[in-house]
């Protein structure tokens, strides 16, 4: 099977480094685009090239978005440090960043790679700019394959943090009318970097499997000390890249899904029609339900043990 080409949109954030790292080695990375998000975009655009140096890869990177649509940007420095990347010691970049205008790479890369995937793991505003600027775009790309959302929230009662960040890209993205994958809370909760997985990295020989054991093991600590009974760090975003590279791996149900702009208290939610009723709206949303979390951490494991030299 060829590998799915893709534009990997991401604000690293020690998941989107794993995600990063699953795309290297299971898809054809047309370019990486960053984001505000996690980290401001100076800080998600230096993690990228971070990563990119230690994968070796050859691919762009090009900035993107500094602030939300409308909403005042918002970070998530309480999960992933100052540095969007705390909890190792990393290496200085010395790849530079190829341009500062993603929303024009997105659209012309698309436009010169027809069935291209969208694959973002950060807040939505480079994608939903894209989609609006250059419209084509819609029906060029296979698809669009998101990490955000899901059936609870974690940054409010209703809300994931990607959504909520940016809810007015969101809802140009969930209304852009082609195919459309979701991987909400509600699956990547099932896909934790326990102590066990994480110490099946750390043992791994070379720099790279150092580097990212101690990440996760960062990640992994900030998630018990905020949570109640949790084993380990939700490592949401590597599940965006692996549906399209490993679908056997997860369950998915097509549903309507909007986004909530107004609510007092659910602004930023996926809002998922699961009504068994006739006048319910089309789907417009894979919603991925399940995943084999042991075989999907096998996947991302030798990709680390693939780049760790």
């Amino acid at each position: 099977m060829s590998k799915p080409a893709i534009i990997l949109d991401c604000d690293p954030g020690h998941d989107d480094a794993l995600a990063i790292i699953v795309a290297a080695r299971h898809t054809d990375i047309l370019g990486i685009t960053t984001v505000s998000g996690n980290a401001p975009i100076e800080s998600t655009t230096h993690n990228t090239l971070v990563m990119k140096d230690l994968l070796g890869l050859k691919v762009p990177v090009h900035q993107g978005a500094v602030r939300p649509i409308v909403a005042e940007p918002q970070y998530a420095t309480y999960v992933h440090g100052e540095s969007g990347l705390d909890g190792a010691d990393l290496p200085a970049p010395t790849s530079t960043v190829d341009g500062t205008d993603a929303v024009g790479f997105i659209i012309d890369t698309v436009r010169a790679n027809e069935g291209a995937w969208l694959v973002p793991t950060g807040p939505l505003t480079n994608i939903a700019m894209a989609l609006r600027l250059a419209p084509d775009i819609a029906k060029r790309i296979a698809g669009i394959s998101l990490m955000g959302g899901g059936t609870f929230g974690n940054r409010t009662t209703a809300a994931e943090f990607n959504i909520w960040v940016d809810p007015e890209a969101a809802d140009i993205v969930y209304r852009y009318g082609g195919p459309l994958i979701m991987a909400g809370l509600h699956v990547t909760h099932q896909f934790r970097a326990t102590q066990a997985r994480i110490d099946k990295v750390k043992a791994m020989p070379g720099q790279l499997a150092d580097v990212m054991g101690d990440l996760m093991q960062f990640f992994t600590n900030m998630y018990m000390s905020r949570h109640h009974g949790m084993d380990g760090g939700a490592v949401h975003d590597p599940l965006a890249v692996m549906v399209l590279t490993h679908p056997e791996l997860f369950t998915r149900k097509n549903a309507h899904v909007v986004i909530e702009l107004n609510g007092t208290h659910t602004r930023g939610m996926t809002l998922i029609d699961e009504r068994d009723l006739r006048e319910v709206k089309a789907g417009n949303c894979d919603v991925l339900m399940t995943v084999d979390a042991e075989a999907a951490f096998d996947v991302m494991s030798e990709a680390i043990a693939h780049f760790s030299r």
